[in-house]
């Protein structure tokens, strides 16, 4: 009997010590992902108020190609630099740089007479949909790993669909890409979260990174789709 305590002893102490752990990411990537909003925002204000983006408007298709470019060569050094404090600066410069991004979308909202109102409603719904799409992942015992093998599938038919429309540049294609990327990113949400609690995912910048970037786009294809939908026009 003794052998048998105290192998229960030392597997409940590990079990402790796992749930901790989980439990530390989870808060440290809460606390990161707030953080990073303040930054976001800062560029979004900067953006709007203070820079023309004519320039963009009037070269679309070479624009959205070296935003690409940016976006993705940022993310790579965020995840080369994830374990040190490196990784950390580069993601709220990452956040400050998609705040100055989402402003020409801003700038064109706030423009409509109801433009302040579809802000907070878009900010809103981001809002709804991550604190219950987080309260269900960190509190059911399914496990959400079987998605990543779908949003793998997602992510490159959307990112086909996106460069594509860069050179169509529809609003019909727009308008079911944010209706696709609200529908991804919220899967993603579902799983990132669901895999920190289950200890699959142990680095809380890697958890964020992927966390910001989901509400980033939900965020703003919400805002996309109200401004088309029920933007007050003069």
């Amino acid at each position: 009997m003794q052998p048998e305590l105290r192998t229960g002893a030392t597997y409940s102490a590990g079990t402790s010590d796992i749930a901790v752990e989980q439990n530390k990411v989870l808060r440290n990537t809460y606390l990161l992902l707030a953080i990073s909003l303040i930054p976001t925002v800062i560029g979004a204000v900067v953006g709007t108020n203070f820079i023309n983006f004519s320039f963009m408007r009037a070269s679309p298709i070479m624009s959205m190609l070296v935003m690409l470019a940016v976006f993705y060569g940022w993310i790579f050094a965020i995840e080369k630099n994830r374990d040190s404090t490196l990784g950390v600066g580069l993601l709220l410069g990452f956040t400050a740089f998609l705040g100055l991004m989402l402003a020409p979308l801003l700038q064109n909202i706030l423009s409509l007479r109801n433009g302040g109102q579809l802000v907070m409603m878009a900010a809103g719904g981001t809002a709804a949909v991550f604190f219950v799409l987080s309260g269900i992942a960190a509190t059911t015992k399914r496990d959400f790993s079987f998605l990543g093998k779908f949003m793998l599938v997602g992510f490159v038919v959307i990112m086909l669909a996106v460069v594509a429309n860069i050179f169509l540049q529809s609003p019909v294609v727009q308008l079911a890409l944010c209706g696709a990327f609200i529908i991804f990113s919220s899967a993603i949400i579902l799983w990132q979260i669901n895999s920190i609690v289950r200890g699959g995912e142990t680095n809380y910048v890697s958890a964020t990174l992927t966390l910001y970037v989901s509400l980033y786009n939900i965020f703003s294809s919400l805002l996309q789709i109200l401004g088309f939908t029920s933007g007050d026009r003069d």
